[in-house]
């Protein structure tokens, strides 16, 4: 707390900045949605600074700025997000004020009005009685009026039939925590709750029963561990009314994931939109691995503690009001990364497998099937990712910085969204096309102590023109040896197929069937990893990925400038062949 103080200081005289039309309007005009964020965010992120100082400090040295901030979020014409406004001709990259929704960061700024009314109620009401009537106001117009009478696409399955994403859990979490402190009247209050507790059933019956997050790990942060703080608020509220959900073995699972996706210390899994090192929030999953009684998710939780800095995450700020009551015992917690040998989500599709459990020495692999209608999805159909010593090697490279056009119909124009910017084929001439009819099939996951397979037929993830009959690819984790990934090939015609690797070290054919790549990481020693291949079966060729787009900067911010893609060319392609490909030791 006392870290906040300090970081609040600096804030005493802050001047509260307006959202420029202008800035609203990049979002059309050049697809810029970060300068319109981080003005938004920013502000927030000092009103709960500030809002956690003047509950510590409790002298009313705060009161005029938290004042001034809630005044300058009120009279935004927005609490959302300019990527987020409908892509109307009428809209175009404005807001209309007559006509408000939900969405994300509308939804958690009520949540940063509604502590402020519930803990500084009475300091308000002594500098003006119009504080906190003002508050009501505009979280019971932007938020709970548009959620009682309007359906919104993220309460249900789309258009397409795709189960609700992180959206509908988070939320949730956010309209359940203002409606359960700004609402006083116990009808509307129940009616919201209600209606609240419907919206999660669609986000929860269709969610796969082994818990696996399609989103990744950083996106489970808002989506599994958004339903747990529906769960947990909802029994702050009832006096426990609703624990029997951590009985639920679904839920369970949901739980479990966050460790189940580990690679290292500070690398997850990354497939879809995730980044490679997502920042993990410990407190959080140490209450909920002690809710659902498992000990090793208690443990990872403990392990990631930090103490304050007093920065302030952008999102979820209840969260931070759990932690302040449990650092006693978080403090002394037991830290332990579990580092599963084999974990296989049936459902999802993916599975990981690693030379030891408990350690990140030698080789980590892991690899999906899946479809390509995922949430956040990317077509990569049979991807997979090789670790070294919890270091990366062959990599999903992640997505980049979003712009307009990271959801929109030119989604799979930007390269690393696409399939042949991932661990996969291109067949004929053709990548994978995105859609749900574009999916694995016949897939499986056989693991012994020594040795990890998956294996599934890539044939449905192709277009018809791609001439596939069948496409059976299999990855094989032999234990402390290597990767190896065979593909079995039956096309209806033979004009050309590619296989593609991607990793962040230069690499060169050092001989024919011999390709180099020349392991540097960051953390570890450097040595020189292997590919073998045929040499009479495949021409092999390197080339560095240019980064400059917009898009770009989030990959150089995840990776830096050293991304490459090798290509395995067919030589002289045929109906029906194998390709052998092995990644060991040099």
């Amino acid at each position: 707390m006392r870290s906040y103080v300090k970081e609040a200081e600096s804030y005493l005289n802050y001047e509260w900045p307006s959202i420029p039309a202008t800035t609203s309007l990049l979002i059309v005009r050049t697809g810029d949605r970060s300068r319109y964020e981080a003005i938004s965010f920013k502000k927030r992120q000092v009103l709960g600074t500030l809002l956690l100082a003047e509950i510590y400090e409790n002298k009313g040295r705060f009161i005029d700025p938290i004042v001034n901030g809630i005044w300058s979020i009120c009279e935004e014409s927005f609490w959302g997000a300019s990527a987020h406004i409908p892509k109307t001709k009428e809209n175009a990259g404005l807001i209309d004020v007559s006509d408000p929704f939900v969405e994300l960061f509308s939804a958690e700024t009520a949540t940063y009005l509604a502590w402020a009314d519930y803990f500084l109620g009475d300091k308000l009401d002594a500098v003006s009685p119009q504080i906190r009537k003002r508050i009501y106001y505009e979280v019971n117009n932007r938020i709970f009026r548009p959620l009682m009478t309007k359906y919104h696409g993220w309460m249900g399955k789309n258009g397409s039939g795709r189960r609700p994403n992180n959206w509908n859990p988070w939320i949730c979490s956010n309209w359940l925590n203002a409606a359960l402190l700004l609402e006083r009247d116990d009808e509307k209050r129940a009616a919201m709750i209600a209606k609240a507790l419907h919206v999660l059933d669609q986000f929860l019956n269709p969610y796969p029963a082994d818990g696996g997050c399609d989103e990744g790990p950083s996106y489970w942060s808002a989506a599994g561990a958004s339903l747990y703080d529906c769960i947990a608020m909802l029994n702050l509220a009832s006096h426990g009314a609703f624990r029997y959900v951590f009985h639920d073995p679904k839920v369970v699972n949901i739980g479990k994931y966050i460790y189940r996706a580990q690679i290292s210390d500070t690398y997850f899994l990354n497939f879809a939109d995730a980044p490679p090192q997502p920042g993990m929030d410990g407190e959080l999953i140490y209450r909920f691995g002690k809710d659902i009684a498992d000990p090793d998710m208690v443990k990872f939780g403990a392990y990631y503690r930090r103490s304050s800095d007093g920065k302030l995450g952008r999102f979820h700020f209840f969260r931070n009001f759990y932690s302040l009551f449990m650092q006693d015992e978080y403090s002394k917690a037991e830290k332990a990364l579990p580092l599963p040998e084999d974990v296989w989500l049936p459902d999802l599709q993916v599975m990981a497998a690693r030379d030891k459990a408990g350690s990140t020495a030698g080789f980590y692999l892991a690899a999906k099937g899946g479809n390509n209608d995922e949430s956040h999805n990317h077509n990569d159909i049979g991807n997979f990712v090789v670790y070294y010593n919890g270091q990366p090697l062959i990599i999903d490279v992640g997505s980049g910085t979003y712009t307009s056009r990271t959801f929109s119909d030119k989604r799979y124009d930007i390269w690393y969204n696409r399939s042949d910017y991932h661990n996969t084929p291109t067949i004929n001439g053709q990548p994978q096309p995105a859609g749900s009819a574009f999916k694995a099939e016949q897939v499986s996951y056989k693991a012994t102590k020594s040795s990890a397979a998956f294996s599934l037929d890539m044939a449905s993830a192709y277009p018809s023109g791609a001439d596939i009959n069948s496409w059976r690819r299999t990855i094989q984790l032999n234990r402390g040896k290597a990767v190896t990934v065979t593909d079995d090939i039956d096309l209806k015609n033979a004009r050309s197929y590619t296989e593609h690797m991607m990793t962040v070290y230069p690499a060169e054919v050092a001989a024919p069937g011999r390709l180099l790549i020349h392991y540097r990481p960051e953390q570890g020693k450097a040595r020189d990893f292997l590919v073998k291949y045929d040499a009479r079966q495949w021409n092999a060729t390197v080339e560095k990925v240019k980064l400059g787009t917009m898009e770009d900067q989030g990959i150089l911010k995840n990776w830096g400038d050293r991304i490459y893609r090798i290509s395995f060319e067919a030589a002289h392609p045929q109906k029906r062949g194998k390709g052998i490909f092995v990644i060991t030791p040099q």
